[in-house]
């Protein structure tokens, strides 16, 4: 299975080159997200933070992006997206490098609110490369070929994840606090430096650059802009892209309720070490592996809106059986099932976007579905710890939970 997955026969040489490019891409950027990202809220919860700061160090940078996605989205129709990309990416990642320091010149509550500002300002760049992002990868892999790329993106993905966060849960237990976290973000940023190097060779294909504008429709063009609707496109909620965005407002939505409670969960209430946090999300990117193998064959006979409906109906599980969990191998049996359906969502839901999107205009729709994602982090984010304290966390969970499955039931009959 591993060698179809990875087979490079299949694919013409002209697109070869950007794969194995976007591949090491997310791989290196594993390395950083089972290390410093997966780590983060937990060396928070560490240092005391509450639910509401962790839930504010997630949103920050969402509010950021929903004041600059609509203006990142005009500011990339002007400029070739795969340099806009690289250097949006090499700024923001530079913000990885600010948290190693923090030990050496902060007491615990300062470095909680140093966290949270630094991810303020990682939020301009990130805004960028949130937009870009999607759209690079949709001009750099032709239509067929989206779902194999996706799956083995995954797969690299899952291997480097399983790799850095079994790692790095290993040096936490044996180096002392917060020295271990110090290395465990350098390794992070190391991750970082190295995806960005990569991203710098993928290119956009030829054929798929969008046309230039006919001369008499350039004067046009440049008198809408002074219109403020012509700003914010908003037209494009007329078309029937705008079923997408909501179904996916909604998704969103409870999944970011949930997230700010996990690593409370895992710290307070099931006492879990940093080498059981490891070796879980090391499960879950097992799991992870495994359904990115399938996802081929899955959408090729389901296609991507089913499977991502599907796949957002299975993600309700995972913060149900964390609320109804007392012991670590608990923990362990509910991360491979989440590793299984995240593996499905995460593969399919971005193509099932890119489906309903026009080809020659994909910065300005992005920018809009940017400004639906980050809406729904600034809410979920603000609202989950609020509405844990109110009647608990576990109760919390189960409730996000079944607004998951509802979530998933609204794309399979409206998006």
């Amino acid at each position: 299975m591993l060698n179809k997955l990875f087979r490079q026969s299949d694919v013409p040489p002209q697109y070869r080159a950007n794969f194995i490019h976007l591949y090491f891409d997310i791989g290196w950027f594993g390395l950083l997200s089972g290390s410093s990202v997966n780590f983060l809220n937990v060396y928070a919860a560490r240092l005391g933070a509450t639910a509401f700061q962790i839930g504010l160090l997630g949103s920050v940078g969402a509010v950021v992006s929903l004041f600059l996605a609509i203006p990142a989205g005009r500011w990339l129709e002007k400029r070739a997206v795969g340099k806009a990309v690289f250097w949006t990416a090499a700024i923001y990642r530079i913000g990885f490098a600010l948290w190693i320091p923090l030990p050496w010149l902060f007491g615990a509550q300062d470095q909680i609110w140093a966290l949270i500002l630094i991810a303020l300002m990682m939020g301009i760049p990130l805004t960028g490369v949130a937009v870009g992002f999607n759209a690079l990868f949709a001009s750099s892999v032709p239509q067929q070929y989206r779902a194999h790329v996706a799956g083995m993106r995954n797969v690299v993905l899952s291997i480097m994840f399983m790799f850095s966060s079994v790692l790095s849960g290993y040096l936490l237990n044996h180096l002392p606090f917060p020295t271990g976290y110090q290395v465990v973000f350098a390794i992070g940023f190391f991750g970082a430096v190295m995806s960005t190097v990569h991203l710098y060779f993928i290119r956009p294909l030829q054929a798929d650059l969008p046309s230039a504008p006919a001369p008499d429709s350039i004067s046009s063009a440049a008198s809408s802009r002074r219109d403020w609707r012509s700003v914010l496109r908003l037209e494009i909620w007329k078309t029937d892209y705008r079923r997408s965005l909501l179904v996916l407002l909604g998704f969103h939505v409870t999944q970011y309720l949930a997230i700010p409670l996990f690593s409370i969960y895992m710290v307070h209430n099931l006492r879990l070490t940093d080498d059981h946090i490891g070796i879980g999300t090391a499960l879950f990117y097992l799991a992870m592996l495994f359904g990115s193998m399938q996802l081929r064959h899955i959408v090729q006979r389901l296609g991507h809106k089913t499977v991502t409906a599907y796949g957002v109906m299975g993600m309700a599980l995972y913060p149900i059986l964390m609320a109804l969990s007392s012991q670590v191998w608990h923990f362990y049996g509910y991360s491979l099932l989440g590793g299984f359906v995240w593996a499905l969502v995460g593969g399919a839901y971005a193509n099932y976007l890119l489906e309903n999107i026009p080809d020659h205009d994909r910065p300005a729709h992005l920018a809009w579905y940017n400004m639906v994602l980050n809406a729904s982090v600034l809410f979920g984010s603000l609202a989950g710890p609020a509405i844990a304290d109110g009647i608990g966390i576990g109760a919390a969970l189960i409730v996000f939970g079944v607004l998951r499955l509802f979530a998933g039931a609204a794309i399979l009959k409206w998006g």
